[in-house]
């Protein structure tokens, strides 16, 4: 486990298919973090999720800059935490508008934040510099794409962090 036995660490992640979910866990399990699902009110199907179609709910949702998905409730104690990392599938190479919602749900001044993604063609940057240019009063750390990554790669990765 990396040397973070003095910060308390949540690691909150939406995942529409699992994949950004399995990165999450490998994430807790590195850095002895708590896991918690960003979970939307109303589930995804395939078909919201099929970016092919414009009237898709994805589509519609990341054509809206305003959209903020309902999600079933709020993390409590969000106070207690030190360090969230927060992760998400990349879509149209930013974080789903889910993602805005839990932001702007929750209370994270003062908290390190740090994004995490899983993609299957983009890279985190373009999706991260959206998040720090519309929460520029969170103190945000580097993130890093997460596709198949394994627990040794995650440990590099946080150490470099200084967690």
């Amino acid at each position: 486990m990396a040397q973070n036995n003095d910060k308390h660490i949540l690691v909150a992640y939406f995942s529409a298919t699992g994949t950004t979910a399995r990165a999450a866990e490998k994430l807790a399990n590195v850095t002895g973090g708590e896991l918690y699902a960003i979970t939307p009110a109303e589930s995804y199907t395939s078909a919201d999720l099929d970016w092919h179609d414009r009237q898709s709910r994805s589509s519609v949702e990341m054509n809206d800059p305003k959209a903020r998905p309902a999600i079933k409730g709020k993390k409590e104690n969000i106070a207690d935490y030190d360090v969230i990392f927060i992760g998400y599938p990349i879509w149209w190479d930013l974080a789903p508008r889910v993602i805005n919602t839990f932001i702007e749900s929750h209370d994270l001044t003062g908290k390190t934040v740090i994004p995490f993604a899983t993609s299957g063609g983009s890279t985190l940057s373009g999706s991260a510099a959206a998040l720090k240019r519309s929460y520029p009063a969170l103190n945000w750390k580097e993130g890093r794409l997460l596709n198949r990554a394994d627990e040794k790669t995650i440990r590099t990765w946080i150490e470099k962090l200084g967690f």
